[in-house]
């Protein structure tokens, strides 16, 4: 059996057993994070490759035994022992990279592509970054830490936006750069602020788009930079990422509905641009401490 939550065009859910008819697996041109789990024994190994050049990175969620699970790079068996929890593997889907599991076989699966890891380089003022190395069962507290991030947000009732992700494919890139690119040499470069016009156009497009359904790419293009550029210049020039900005625009517009009137929580998230309630109410908790609605009674008695 195969069962596969779709959340959005790059994040899901895949659970895996003996009746699996899944053979092949080839990733699309896009960035995508892919929870897999394993209810059974694989009949058979699983192929994965990638439509354009890309990295696999997966990182294990809970402990895998060496008999538990199989790994061919290159036509080879990989060697690997016992699997802790969070260890990483990092692979150039270019070596048609096999994969065989038993039952208990939990992990998340960040498909990066080589065009936005090249485009990210130029950015940090990577003269070359040279082939990837495999790595396997690698302790990577970066990588881990972005899985436990982006974990609960490939439930089957999360959401999550277009921009955000696109951030994260660039935050994962500059990782895997830095801790795996082999031959790398770095020259100076310091990110420079966009200037008045770049500024105004990707305020405004982001405004227009609170819902956050607006492509990281299409807000660089107005502003006629690369995306790489464009999210380094960005946050030189606003201190924050485009996603944290967004984040803060929508804050701003909910307590600005909130101290207006009566609107339902509902309504004043769906305007606000968040996905949902839960949503609204979670991010307005973190960045203002309490509640909406205990905001708005408290702004009420003042």
């Amino acid at each position: 059996m195969v069962s596969t939550v779709a959340l959005g065009p790059w994040a899901n859910t895949m659970r895996l057993d003996e009746s699996s008819r899944l053979r092949n697996h080839c990733y699309a041109d896009r960035f995508s994070v892919v929870r897999v789990e394993t209810t059974g024994p694989l009949a058979e190994p699983i192929h994965k490759s990638s439509c354009v050049p890309a990295l696999l990175l997966s990182t294990f969620m809970k402990a895998v035994s060496a008999s538990d699970y199989r790994l061919w790079f290159d036509g080879k068996l990989v060697p690997i022992g016992q699997l802790q929890p969070f260890r990483v593997n990092v692979v150039d889907l270019q070596g048609e990279p096999e994969m065989w599991g038993q039952s208990g076989i939990d992990y998340v699966h960040f498909h990066v592509r080589q065009r936005v890891i090249d485009e990210t380089a130029a950015a940090l003022g990577y003269e070359r970054v040279g082939k990837f190395r495999l790595a396997v069962a690698q302790d990577d507290m970066v990588l881990a830490q972005l899985t436990k991030s982006v974990s609960p947000f490939l439930e089957p009732d999360a959401s999550t936006s277009p921009l955000a992700l696109e951030q994260l494919e660039l935050i994962v890139a500059a990782h895997v750069i830095q801790r795996y690119g082999a031959a790398r040499q770095k020259r100076f470069q310091s990110a420079h602020n966009l200037a008045p016009w770049q500024r105004r156009r990707a305020t405004e497009l982001l405004r227009e788009n609170l819902e956050g359904k607006v492509a990281l790419a299409d807000v660089a293009r107005v502003c006629e930079l690369s995306v790489s550029h464009f999210a380094r210049s960005f946050k030189a020039t606003f201190g924050i990422s485009p996603h944290r900005w967004l984040t803060e625009q929508r804050i701003e517009r909910a307590q600005s509905l909130l101290a207006k009137g009566d609107l339902s929580l509902a309504d004043i998230a769906r305007q606000a641009g968040f996905g949902d309630q839960p949503s609204f109410t979670r991010a307005f908790r973190q960045a203002v401490g309490a509640t909406p609605a205990r905001w708005r009674r408290e702004r009420k008695r003042a």
